[in-house]
């Protein structure tokens, strides 16, 4: 055995700090963590470790740096309601994740095809995706059949992929229209991928706060312009409860002769704080 110069056996070769092993830790030390998160002064070998710089200002913290970001959500009002000849649809326009207003002015309210469309409550994510797939089928379908599509066969296409899919995702619908066998048409698709068709139908955060109202403000034979008054009026009180709900208030009239987009800035609401 070799001998240390003080006469005891060496136990071997003493570590280098240049070695491959070594270098290979200083590397993961440096690159191996995200910001913000927390560390340690000595690394493995019990020398000292850099100590990672973070901005000012770093959104993140050494306890929620690996957790997931919120996802983008439309905690929203919408609403619709029928009348002799058509369908009303209302919404607001604020897009949140989390405390954050991540779009104020979004469009709630989607096309599908013609004379057919959604308000969209829920993960924007997950109806956005809903949206697309839906347009695509009913887009085919009115192909084959050389007519405008029903609003009937495109609730159910929504409700298909909503009830298939319902424990992943976060979706809640309302589709509307106008089509020549059955006139307007509300159908609701709450969470869960249940589909209903109302007369008057709410969904999205804002509406648990105005359903005493709706109860007591709908009648039906309601004409075009008392439906669009209703809505306008139960969408604003509901953004003035809602911190999920803001901006302005669009609304879309679907009947059989088009067609017609609107919206209400948000300084000339009919009710407000």
């Amino acid at each position: 055995k070799s001998r240390g110069v003080d006469g005891r056996a060496a136990r071997g070769p003493p570590r280098s700090s240049t070695g491959p092993s070594y270098i290979h830790s200083k590397m993961m030390g440096l690159m191996g963590k995200p910001c913000g998160a927390a560390e340690s002064n000595m690394d493995e070998f019990g020398e000292e470790a850099p100590v990672m710089y973070v901005e000012p200002g770093c959104p993140y913290r050494a306890d929620d740096v690996m957790a997931p970001e919120q996802a983008v959500s439309t905690g929203t009002t919408i609403m619709a309601v029928e009348f002799d000849g058509g369908v009303v649809m209302c919404a607001d326009s604020r897009t949140s994740t989390g405390d954050y207003v991540a779009n104020r002015a979004s469009r709630k309210i989607s096309k599908v095809h013609d004379k057919i469309f959604v308000c969209r409550s829920g993960s924007a994510a997950d109806t956005q995706a809903l949206t697309g797939f839906v347009q695509n089928y009913l887009g085919q379908h009115a192909v084959e059949i050389g007519k405008l599509p029903m609003v009937n066969t495109c609730a159910n296409l929504f409700q298909i992929f909503a009830y298939n899919n319902k424990d992943r995702l976060k979706a809640g619908l309302i589709i509307a229209g106008w089509d020549e066998k059955r006139g307007g048409q509300v159908y609701s698709i709450p969470l869960g991928g249940s589909l209903l068709r109302v007369p008057c139908a709410t969904g999205g955060s804002g509406s648990m706060y105005i359903s005493g109202l709706v109860d007591s403000e709908y009648r039906e034979g309601m004409t075009k312009a008392e439906c669009l008054t209703f809505v306008r009026k139960a969408v604003a009180h509901a953004m003035a409860l809602d911190g999920s709900s803001g901006g302005m208030i669009r609304t879309v009239v679907i009947s059989k002769d088009g067609v017609e987009e609107d919206c209400v800035q948000g300084n000339q609401l009919p009710y407000g704080p």
